[in-house]
């Protein structure tokens, strides 16, 4: 069994960023703006408010996703 190390190239664009936005998020699933904020609401997606604003934790998102985490 081979240890992965790196992420794959689309979440590549994740690497060294503590939150991302339902935007970004909604980019890197191939879904659209409005089903990604759908997502959310439901629960369906690991998000913080801060203020006004929905972020995403990257190390919530990439478990969800069931990526490997770098240590």
């Amino acid at each position: 069994m081979t240890e992965v190390t790196t992420l794959d190239p689309p979440l590549a664009a994740l690497q060294g960023k503590v939150t991302v936005s339902i935007e970004e998020v909604a980019h890197l699933l191939g879904l659209g703006r409005s089903a990604a904020y759908e997502a959310a609401r439901r629960g369906e997606l690991p998000t913080r408010r801060l203020g006004r604003r929905l972020l995403v934790p990257v190390p919530a998102l990439l478990e969800w996703l069931g990526a490997p985490v770098a240590a």
